[in-house]
């Protein structure tokens, strides 16, 4: 049977340097972005987008996996209901129950993913203010405008805010829905339903573009990189969820007893979770590893279950000096390997 591994989807953040300039008539070369912080107290990623009229600013905690957004709305004039028998309303697949009287809206099952609440919403459509980035290819250049667009979402009650980070006022869901942030995009756009979004440990950003090799995003990414499919999940088909054939510790797999797992991208939860079988070969591999590279197993330290001492450990350019892990994918060929950067978090002693 297959198990599941549940990550933090973490890379290391490329830079860029922007100028801000007077709203334009979107050119379709150009692309979306979403500047991203991650919130120290609850270790969620948020970011900043403008909604209704007057434009108002929300901040939102970024759900990869989330069907669709939804926010603690504001009074706007430029919202309007959706009507339940919609194409937009059929889109968000409602909540089914029974409709009363003269009753046209439409009500969706609207959860905190963080906090597994959910509550009825109602969808709803307004403006919002997104960042564009001009390709500078030509003039050597880049800058940032805004431009409009209405988009449906959910309008939720002040109760499901509980759990998120500070003034957040709801969430940005990017999943593989038809009714997720970015599919809304690539719709308006009449462009490829495709994204990138890139985190580290403290800020990042989700872009959407045409694909256009030509983008001063897309040119920073190597055309070495591997990349590996996407696996439709019945049970959460609005989650990305890649195969997993095995895991090994500095180049030695695991016998986890499976012939194949799962593991589930999320932007969500703050660390790494594994089922517990998995999780108990994997500490007991990776601390004789360890030690076998003299490095010192200390106490643990909440929420961790397995810490080691930094004393003697110089690093590296990715991290401390301790093993690495490899989830290795659809082949031996495709491996995600994670380095000390990523697999180690730093204690701070006072």
């Amino acid at each position: 049977m297959a198990s599941s591994l549940h990550f933090l989807l973490l890379f290391s953040s490329l830079l860029y340097n922007f100028s801000i300039y007077q709203a334009k008539p979107f050119n379709p070369t150009d692309g979306l972005i979403f500047h991203v912080k991650k919130d120290v107290s609850t270790l969620q990623y948020v970011t900043e987008i403008h909604i209704g009229t007057p434009l108002l600013l929300s901040k939102l905690a970024v759900d990869l996996g989330g069907p669709f957004p939804w926010f603690n709305c504001a009074p706007s004039s430029s919202s309007r209901l959706v009507n339940k028998r919609s194409i937009q309303c059929l889109a968000a697949k409602p909540k089914t129950h029974q409709y009363q009287g003269s009753n046209k809206k439409c009500h969706i099952f609207t959860e905190n993913r963080i906090t597994q609440m959910a509550i009825q919403g109602d969808l709803v459509e307004d403006i919002m203010a997104i960042n564009q980035v001009t390709d500078g290819s030509k003039t050597g250049s880049k800058s940032i405008t805004t431009v409009d667009y209405n988009f449906q979402f959910s309008c939720a009650p002040m109760l499901l805010l509980n759990g998120l980070a500070s003034g957040a006022k709801g969430m940005l869901g990017l999943g593989r829905t038809q009714m997720s942030l970015t599919s809304q995009i690539s719709a308006q756009l009449s462009s490829k339903l495709q994204f990138i979004i890139c985190l580290s440990s403290s800020n990042g950003v989700v872009l959407h573009e045409n694909g256009h090799r030509s983008s001063n995003f897309r040119t920073k990414i190597p055309d070495s990189m591997i990349y590996t499919p996407l696996v439709n999940q019945v049970e959460t088909p609005h989650e990305y969820v890649i195969n997993l054939k095995s895991i090994k510790i500095s180049g030695k797999k695991l016998s986890l007893g499976i012939e194949e797992g799962k593991i589930k991208l999320s932007t969500i939860v703050p660390y790494t979770t594994m089922e517990s079988s998995i999780y108990a070969t994997f500490t007991k591999a990776y601390e004789q590893t360890a030690t076998s590279m003299n490095i010192t197993r200390v106490s643990p330290v909440a929420p961790f279950g397995q810490c080691f001492s930094s004393r003697e450990n110089d690093g590296t350019l990715v991290g401390p000096k301790v093993p690495a892990i490899d989830l290795v994918l659809q082949s031996e060929m495709v491996k995600w390997r994670i380095h000390g950067r990523n697999s180690m978090v730093q204690e701070l002693l006072g």
